[in-house]
């Protein structure tokens, strides 16, 4: 029997450092019966899930938290803090070692910090810098960030590993440029007025408590139906970020194109085209949907609901496909996750735009922030992980064709997420126009309480005990 026989169910398909030195004399991977754990005590797949999680959930708390003070208080600075709090953590990780599983973990959680400060803030300068058409190009080129950073973690990562030898030094790239941001931030941008492009002074709007602020967007069906829609999204990329690398090695075991890994370190050439496509798809899709929306604006006013439905509804079949031809094509998986994932970075500034203009500019902060716990909770926080635990799930034994088979057949969840995605978009494109007026158009009614300095304090008073 040859040492990559799919049908061998007491073969595993990985083995850690410490395990056999390769196939017996018969050629076959003998398993060991009890596999020892490295100096961690956990497991090179748990570290990455744990790393992920942890990063996932300090962004996700931590961003509240600058959508209030982004709304109330200098963006730029908050910005700058954040960023170089961020590029110090990062370069920090870069220095602890195996030994010192949860204190990286814990660095790596921090990471948070900075994506929090930046994420929910960002564009809601971009949005008090440009208005209309001018805005929404803006915005393509600020979520190009997303994929193509994502793709380029990949390639960079994976070389700067390969050169260096020890994975420390592929932490040890980014601070540097998160430095420079923090610099170009700091002496290049100037801190805009909110609303003052609209002409929308910030003083005319009043600026409410956070309890208002929340239940006015609780209260925002445009808002809310995006908000969906784009959870979809992040559970999807979140999926495919962390595991499809990992399927597509697994299906060139599965067929023979490649051999099993025995040994660090193993062949990281998926991970690269991985990395690859998705900063070319992140380029494509993001500019091609901005320029779809563009064009069908002139024809209809629900065009940017509608375009973000149906770049999900057209990744669904695509990586349906991307999933199902594994076994059978390599050339083919990678022509339709190449195509699944243009249709799905189409949403990324759509999404983005839509927000901004269906709030009003005192609840920007806040509504990014909103969108951002939502999201990443039932999205990209939660996806690899119940990836991970249907496969489990479904896999019968440890043997190539079921570590392949498992793992395909929970990725197929995917297409069914993207489906609801577009159907939550296509409800958000009956709202879209009444929220839209409703946010230009924005007067405080009478009895909404406002926040106004009251001997050096803020306090709440009703709008008609301040007017003149």
């Amino acid at each position: 029997m040859s040492r990559t026989d799919v049908s061998a169910d007491t073969t595993p398909f990985f083995s850690d450092d410490n395990e056999g030195e390769g196939p017996t004399d018969n050629g076959v991977v003998s398993p060991q019966p009890e596999e020892e754990e490295s100096a961690s005590g956990v497991s090179d797949r748990r570290a990455k899930i744990s790393a992920h999680q942890f990063f996932i959930c300090s962004y996700m708390f931590l961003a509240p938290l600058f959508g209030y003070l982004g709304d109330r208080c200098n963006r730029k600075s908050i910005m700058c803090v954040g960023i170089f709090f961020w590029s110090l953590v990062t370069l920090a990780s870069s220095f602890i070692g195996k030994e010192h599983f949860w204190a990286l973990l814990l660095t790596r959680g921090l990471v948070g910090v900075g994506e929090a400060s930046y994420s929910t803030i960002a564009p809601t300068i971009i949005a008090d810098l440009f208005i209309k058409e001018t805005r929404t190009n803006m915005l393509s080129i600020f979520y190009f960030a997303i994929p193509v950073g994502s793709g380029l973690g990949y390639i960079v990562g994976s070389k700067v590993n390969d050169v260096a030898g020890d994975w420390h030094w592929a932490l040890r790239v980014t601070p540097g440029l998160g430095l420079l941001a923090v610099f170009l931030l700091f002496f290049v941008v100037q801190e805009p007025k909110r609303g003052a492009i609209e002409a929308r002074p910030e003083h005319t709007l009043h600026r409410t408590s956070w309890m208002m602020d929340i239940k006015a967007l609780c209260r925002n069906p445009s808002f809310i139906l995006s908000t969906f829609g784009f959870t979809t999204v992040a559970f999807v990329t979140g999926s495919l970020a962390l595991w499809a690398p990992a399927f597509l090695f697994r299906a060139g075991v599965f067929t023979g194109e490649k051999q099993p890994c025995l040994k660090v370190p193993c062949d990281n050439s998926d991970s690269v085209i991985f990395g690859i496509i998705t900063v070319v798809t992140g380029i494509l899709g993001v500019a091609s949907g901005v320029q779809v929306s563009k064009k069908l604006r002139t024809r209809t006013p629900r065009a940017d609901p509608l375009v973000c439905a149906a770049g999900l509804l057209l990744a669904a079949p695509f990586l349906y496909l991307s999933i199902m031809f594994a076994q059978a094509s390599t050339v083919a998986t990678y022509v339709f996750i190449f195509l699944g994932e243009t249709f799905l970075s189409m949403n990324w500034a759509v999404v983005a735009d839509m927000l901004l203009y269906v709030v009003i500019p005192t609840r920007r902060s806040t509504a990014e922030a909103f969108q951002i716990v939502l999201s990443h909770l039932l999205g990209d926080a939660i996806s690899p992980y119940l990836i991970g635990v249907v496969s489990d799930s479904i896999k019968k034994s440890d043997s190539y064709m079921w570590e392949f088979r498992s793992l395909q057949m929970s990725l197929l969840l995917c297409s069914f997420v993207a489906v609801g995605g577009g159907a939550f978009f296509l409800a958000t494109a009956l709202f879209i126009e009444q929220d839209r007026h409703l946010a230009e158009n924005y007067v405080p009614s009478d009895d909404a309480p406002i926040i106004v300095p009251k001997r050096g304090r803020s306090t709440k008073v009703p709008v008609s005990s301040v007017l003149i």
